[in-house]
């Protein structure tokens, strides 16, 4: 009797541990910027809670990101890649691209600046001044939104950057700024990120603040017409959440207790 009973138990406490339905899942294909300054952590269990939809973010370059959406690998992206991202919805991969928010990216650089980088100087001066001295940058070299950015402002400035001080390290953010930290080197960076990294780097801002560094993140669902398997509800939601006032009320203060100043400028709020 007594082992009828236990084998009872066994089975029961079995059938408990065995969730009844799956939990719903919604894959996440964002740049490496949202995670490197801290701003996923606060946002994904906001989502899950919310919702209850399990996110499952996958930390990458923007230009990786969007590949992911082309092969219906991701059901939502967070980029900041504006031209990729028109190409991206104009070719049918993406249903839906709503703006979420911006800051900028600043020229980060040693304290002792070797290219002789003054103020005020435009960011394609700037550039120019490194490439005249052969001064070390390094460069995330990832096809990222950063990437992109860096590679429109050598062009804006008519440089071809080549030769030993130029280096392409293919990493993300918070990586790419160590990196540039050790070899006292100069990068672009998002605002975010450098900000949320800057008590383990040697660098300061050497140039920011020029319109051509503006950089905005939009949330993109992607087609279900294109790829059958995404879970277009949850991308939908996911989308909402992110426009949603709670949400950019909380990109709004995003950083400033830290920092003294906001990572992120919400851009989907109500004009006032």
């Amino acid at each position: 009797m007594k082992w009828m009973q236990l084998v009872v138990l066994i089975v029961v406490l079995t059938g408990c541990a065995r969730p009844q339905h799956d939990a719903p899942t919604l894959t996440l294909a964002t740049t490496t910027s949202t995670r490197d300054s801290g701003l996923l952590d606060v946002l994904q269990p906001m989502f899950e809670q919310e919702t209850g939809i399990a996110l499952k973010a996958v930390a990458v370059g923007s230009g990786q990101a969007l590949e992911l959406g082309r092969r219906g690998d991701a059901d939502v992206l967070l980029t900041h890649a504006p031209a990729a991202e028109e190409e991206f919805m104009a070719a049918g991969y993406g249903e839906q691209r709503r703006a979420v928010m911006h800051n900028d990216f600043v020229l980060a650089g040693p304290a002792s600046d070797p290219a002789g980088i003054k103020e005020p100087m435009s960011i394609t001066e700037a550039f120019g001044q490194i490439a005249r001295s052969e001064s070390a940058f390094i460069s995330r070299g990832d096809d990222s939104g950063t990437h992109m950015k860096e590679q429109k402002i050598w062009q804006a400035a008519n440089i071809d950057p080549q030769g030993d001080w130029y280096v392409q390290a293919g990493a993300g953010m918070a990586e790419v700024l160590r990196i540039a930290s050790e070899k006292h080197a100069y990068t672009l960076a998002d605002r975010g990120t450098f900000l949320a990294q800057r008590d383990r780097l040697h660098l300061t801002i050497r140039s920011a603040g020029d319109p051509l560094l503006r950089n905005p993140y939009t949330v993109i669902v992607i087609s279900a017409a294109k790829h059958g398997n995404v879970n277009r509800e949850a991308a939908q939601r996911f989308s909402d959440f992110l426009v949603s006032s709670k949400v950019q009320h909380v990109i709004e203060k995003f950083g400033v207790e830290r920092f003294g100043q906001p990572l992120f400028f919400p851009d989907a709020l109500p004009e006032k």
